[in-house]
């Protein structure tokens, strides 16, 4: 079983299991990892929606209330503090993200429904739902369909409040959702919150944004230029170290890119996001040790870890710590460190909640089979079947599960009590 085991893993990697769809980023090996964190956008302010007109010709057919065009509203964080200009807002039904819109300066956001116009979806989404294409692109979503929806600010370090769109109360088709509260995650005693990023210059602050507003378009050379210009200007502007390693990477500048990353974490070895970006190269090259060393220091310092944590770590998305973990685990599986891989993958696990990474649980049915642990195999590779039912490697996948659940122990019968005499 051992043996079979190995055979359906081995097939998953061979048929590209581990691969995961990135915007810009090129397939990896030998067990391709999922994508690295999204390049920042800028913060740009939205176009404020209109407000239900009644010769709009889009409404003429449609009841009143029917449909939903434009969701508004603003975010702040709770202690009051400025906003960085990297703030989102994120549209999810269904556990899915569909889409997201950048906060403006002030904290004000507007979402256009039925359209990607001034929205999008970065790597870390799932991309529009039928109902977000052309069948309500001139009329909005109806709210039937918003029922299993949320909204919600995403910020690395922060905790946002959620709104449910199923209790939208207003009618017609422009909707004020309110207010978005963002909360710092993990404060300890006697912590202190790094300000670097409201230290910035001016000026190389202006010219980072530029950047970033280059790189969400598209134009990576002249985000390039912009960002070598900020760094100039302010030589320990960590973030702008590590969009240049972004950019540089998405232009298969390798050499160049890690040297960026590099600098980064040498400037501010709190400063996650370049580790994970290293870590990402040295998966690619199958360097485990290098994994195994880049993915601890994330760990370390992961702020749940109350016992080592003695900052606020508000540089790295807790999702992400799903993806550290991943990583750290086929590092060590490379390295025959099967007990180590199987903790790294059940804390991924655990931490997976959008879920990104369905493979992560191949894995574990492999090493569960590995101790004869076949009851929990073939519950985690009944819970990849689910995840991602048309994968390339379902069939084998299926076959195998039949295999676990008949090496499984049978369940113990429930007796009925009889009627008392």
């Amino acid at each position: 079983m051992k043996q079979r085991s190995c055979i359906v893993l081995q097939l998953a990697l061979a048929t590209g299991l581990f691969s995961h769809a990135a915007f810009g980023q090129k397939t990896s090996a030998p067990a391709p990892p999922p994508a690295p964190p999204a390049s920042t956008a800028p913060s740009s302010s939205p176009n404020q929606p209109g407000f239900a007109n009644p010769n709009n010709p889009r409404l003429g057919a449609q009841p009143t209330g029917g449909y939903i065009m434009f969701l508004y509203g603003h975010v702040a964080t709770n202690d009051g503090a400025p906003l960085p200009n990297d703030v989102k807002v994120e549209r999810i039904c269904n556990a899915r993200i569909r889409q997201q819109v950048y906060v403006g300066p002030r904290g004000d956001f507007s979402m256009q429904l039925g359209s990607m116009q001034d929205s999008f979806v970065d790597a870390t989404g799932d991309g529009p739902s039928p109902f977000d294409g052309s069948q309500y692109s001139n009329q909005g979503i109806p709210r039937r369909d918003l029922a299993n929806c949320e909204l919600r600010a995403d910020l690395s370090g922060f905790r946002s409040s959620i709104i449910n769109l199923v209790d939208l109360d207003e009618f017609g088709d422009t909707v004020d959702v309110g207010a978005i509260v963002l909360e710092r995650r993990n404060k300890v005693p006697g912590a202190t919150v790094s300000a670097a990023s409201y230290q910035t210059p001016a000026n190389a602050r202006r010219v980072y944004e530029k950047g970033l507003d280059a790189a969400r378009h598209g134009k990576l050379g002249e985000a390039q230029q912009l960002f070598e210009k900020s760094v100039a200007l302010y030589p320990k502007y960590t973030n702008a170290w590590f969009q240049l390693g972004t950019v540089r990477q998405l232009q298969n500048q390798n050499d160049p890119a890690r040297q960026a990353f590099t600098r980064a974490t040498t400037i501010d070895p709190k400063f996650l996001p370049p580790y994970l970006s290293l870590a990402l190269m040295s998966f690619e090259a199958g360097q485990w040790n290098d994994v195994l060393s880049l993915t601890g220091h994330i760990l370390y310092l992961d702020p749940l870890n109350y016992a080592r944590a003695n900052t606020y770590v508000l540089d790295l998305d807790p999702m992400d710590f799903a993806e550290a973990y991943y990583y750290n685990a086929v590092a060590y599986y490379n390295l025959n460190k099967f007990d180590e891989a199987e903790k790294s993958l059940q804390k991924a696990e655990r931490l997976d909640v959008r879920p990104r990474f369905p493979q992560l649980h191949v894995m574990l049915a492999e090493l569960y089979a590995r101790k004869n642990n076949y009851a929990a195999a073939a519950a985690e590779a009944q819970i990849y079947l689910d995840l991602v039912p048309n994968a390339k490697n379902a069939g084998k996948i299926r076959e195998w599960l039949l295999e676990l659940q008949q090496l499984s122990p049978p369940a113990p019968a429930t007796q009925k009590s009889g009627p008392s005499s």
